[in-house]
Formats: C-alpha cells, structure tokens, sequence
C-alpha cells in the first residue's frame, strides 16, 4: 500500500484522468443500461462529481493529499484548454449551412436560457451582478456558467448552483426532445440546426437528437458547439454589463 501510495504522490495528475475515466465509464454504463440513454452520461458523471466534491473541502477531493491531482486537472488552466479546443473543432464555414435561422436562433437561445436563469437566481434570493450573471450562465450550459463565474469572481456555492442549473437543463433537454419532436417539425437537418441553437446544451441536445433520429445528431451538434462559445462571450461581458447597469453599479 506504501508502494502504491508513492506512486501516485508522483502521479497525481495521471491519476486524476484515471478516476475521471472510471466515473465517465460507469456514467455511460449506467446511462446506457439503467437509464435507457434517456439521461446522458456525461450528466450523471457531473452530478457524482459534485456530489463526490461535497466530500472534501474548499478544494472538493483535492484538498486530499491522495487526490490532489483532481485540484489540478479541475483548475483554470484545464478547463480554458477545453472551452478552446471546443470552439476550435468547429468551422466558422459551416454555420452559414444553417442560414439567417440558425444564427437568430443562437442569440436567442443564449438570451432566453441566460434571463431564465436571473429569473431563478433572483427567486433564490441573489440580487448582486455577479451571482446573478454567473446563474444566469449556468442556466446556458454547464461549462458557460463556470467560465463566467470564474472570470467574474463568484463564489464557489454560485459557482455549484450554476453548473447544477446546466445539468438540470441538459437532462430537461435530453428527456423532452423526442416528445415534441413531431409538434415543432424536428424532421430535418435545417430544424435541427435551428434546434441546437436554442437547446445550446451539446450533450443534451446529441442525446435528445439521438433519440429521435441519428441522422439529425450532427446537424445539431453543429450549432450547439456554437452556443458554448457565444455563451462564453456574450455573458460574462455584455450581460453582466447590462446587469450592472440595471443594478446601479
């Protein structure tokens, strides 16, 4: 045990990839088999994580020696990597497939989501610009709201409302796709598109596409990759101005 224990003290980063990659595989596991793919696994895996950082303390599981790699792969410079390697996966080119739809449909999915989150940040009882943008992201996805929240200095217990409103978003979205499908013509890749741009959330909306035709799954995947970067542009700057402004700060 001493052994091992040395080994990872000398390995805490490589460690840390091997406990995410044990929980997203049991996630997937239990998605595919316990859930039917009805809640997708990165979902599940979030939630463990959260619940698992309930554990620790200011760090999550970080702060223990053991796990101190965690501290390390969950820290800034880790997740900007993951928001740019994002945006630079996708081709600027091929949004223009989607028309004028598809970029309105963008701006008004991150508005939409991004005011519904305020409304339920202001019903918990947050009134400062800070907490309220940080939420206000969370409810675009959950990578938007603690990309905002870091870049604005929220707290962590702001920071775990709105990742938890980005993954209540994304199950929302997985579980109601199918069912409305056939009301609002999800039939085709240009309502697809249009489709991804409103939901926003990547996995949710892969998920709920999946669910009701494959075929459309890249189509929407396409603009809800865009949505992640608008998101990270839009909320941290222009709308914590706009709701500072309205604050009187």
């Amino acid at each position: 045990m001493e052994l091992l224990k040395n080994i990872i003290d000398k390995n805490g980063l490589i460690f840390a990839f091997l406990l995410v990659g044990l929980m997203m595989l049991i996630s997937q596991v239990l998605s595919r088999f316990l859930f039917r793919g009805k809640i997708p696994g990165v979902a599940l895996a979030i939630l463990g994580g959260l619940g698992l950082a309930f554990l620790g303390g200011e760090k999550g599981l970080g702060d223990y020696p053991l796990f101190a790699g965690l501290a390390f792969l969950g820290g800034s410079m880790f997740r900007d990597f993951a928001v740019v390697a994002t945006a630079m996966g996708a081709d600027m080119g091929q949004i223009k497939k989607a028309g004028k739809a598809g970029v309105i449909s963008l701006f008004a999915g991150v508005l939409v989501s991004f005011t519904a989150g305020v409304a339920a940040a202001l019903a918990l009882g947050y009134t400062d610009p800070v907490s309220l943008t940080t939420i206000g992201a969370g409810a675009c996805t959950y990578i938007v709201g603690p990309v905002t929240g870091s870049a604005l200095g929220a707290t962590s217990e702001v920071l775990a409302i709105s990742i938890a409103a980005g993954v209540v978003k994304t199950i929302l979205v997985t579980i109601i796709t199918p069912m409305i499908a056939p009301r609002i013509g999800l039939n085709n890749p240009h309502s697809a598109m249009v489709f991804g741009g409103m939901g926003g959330t990547t996995s949710g909306v892969v998920a709920g596409l999946a669910a009701t035709d494959p075929k459309l799954v890249p189509y929407g995947a396409l603009t809800a990759t865009f949505y992640t970067g608008l998101g990270c542009l839009l909320c941290p700057s222009v709308f914590f101005l706009i709701l500072r402004a309205l604050a009187g700060g």
